[in-house]
């Protein structure tokens, strides 16, 4: 992967003709001490490409600042309103529109923009428009394909997960030190009170220390599998 940023132009869009858009959607935010603040829309715009490419759908540029108000306490971190993301989804659907392509694939790589899915449902009220993905289930299946050894749950920020997707697409961007960081903390039942500041000190809850490229390589694989039903759904 050469870009984060698609490189198409005007012309080849309208010779490509896709009726769908890939919008990736990550954060600016803490990623504890040896993954970088933009981890999060690194990994959208990983999995925004692969499908794009496996599907020939336009691929957008991604939105970085996102929700993600839990990180406050940790230096670096920037967040923007719920409705403030909502509003930007649906002024850029509405434009994609005005130019033929009527579809929208969200691929949302934080967990914190709970909103999305709101903005999903209510988009689809009249008709299939929108989809939002990874969904859980498309997470879990490709932990599952990866061989990887924890959950969700257990390895929420900075693990397993996104440590092997950076090693396997931009192993440049990890700091050394990562395999000493793990860190659990599996009762975050007041996370949305408390923030992510109560629950640890490095900013990591996960475990970097299972991090492989070659299991990175298998999830991304999984979830351009799944993302076929998403597709299909919209069809």
């Amino acid at each position: 992967m050469k870009h984060l940023l698609p490189t198409t132009t005007s012309t080849e869009a309208e010779a490509q003709g896709a009726r769908t858009a890939v919008l990736p959607i990550g954060s600016f935010e803490q990623h504890g001490e040896y993954h970088p603040l933009v981890t999060d829309t690194v990994i959208a715009c990983v999995i925004a490409e692969r499908i794009a490419q496996n599907y020939d759908l336009l691929l957008l540029p991604p939105i970085t600042f996102s929700c993600s108000h839990e990180h406050a306490a940790f230096s670096g971190s920037v967040s923007i309103r719920a409705t403030t993301l909502a509003a930007v989804v649906a002024d850029i659907f509405d434009s994609l529109a005005r130019s033929g392509v009527d579809r929208l694939a969200i691929v949302n790589g934080h967990g914190g923009n709970y909103v999305l899915q709101n903005v999903v449902q209510e988009s689809n009220v009249d008709g299939r428009r929108m989809t939002l993905f990874p969904y859980k289930d498309d997470w879990d299946d490709a932990r599952r394909a990866a061989g990887m050894v924890t959950s969700g749950h257990e390895d929420m920020h900075a693990g397993e997960l996104e440590t092997s997707i950076l090693l396997h697409t931009k192993p440049e961007l990890l700091r050394p030190g990562y395999e000493t960081a793990d860190w659990r903390a599996d009762d975050r039942r007041l996370l949305l009170v408390k923030g992510l500041g109560e629950y640890t000190k490095s900013g990591v809850i996960g475990f970097p220390s299972l991090g492989t490229a070659e299991k990175g390589r298998r999830a991304l694989e999984s979830l351009s599998e799944s993302f076929e039903a998403h597709l299909r759904a919209l069809s």
